[in-house]
């Protein structure tokens, strides 16, 4: 089995780090997995995106939501474009910060792909 890399975009890994020993381990996880082709059951396509090209892991944790925001639409690698916890204060709607900061990053994402993986 072909195992993709993986990217990090940004302050993602950082921002990861910082979360629950719990969560960064059931995020890492989820992740190993996305490289080794398969869909983490925490996974689901975020939306706004349009399809399954950009996805997010969802680890709920004492009170609060931890989120790993990923891309599998390069074949060689995928990129964690953002990990951040959850604070909207509009039910479970993403904010439109961390929308726009996700599609600054995947724009990041696909220019590093096209340097060095093409």
């Amino acid at each position: 089995m072909n195992e993709k890399g993986i990217g990090w975009i940004g302050s993602s890994k950082k921002d990861l780090k910082g979360f629950p020993e719990e969560v960064k381990q059931d995020i890492g996880y989820a992740l190993y997995e996305v490289q080794r082709g398969r869909k983490p059951q925490a996974a689901k396509p975020l939306k706004g995106f349009g399809g399954a090209g950009i996805l997010e892991i969802v680890e709920n944790f004492t009170g609060g939501t931890y989120r790993a925001v990923y891309t599998v639409r390069f074949q060689k690698l995928i990129y964690v474009l953002h990990c951040f916890q959850k604070k909207s204060k509009h039910g479970i709607k993403t904010s439109q910060q961390d929308i726009d900061l996700i599609k600054q990053r995947m724009k990041l994402a696909e220019e590093d792909y096209k340097v060095n993986y093409r």
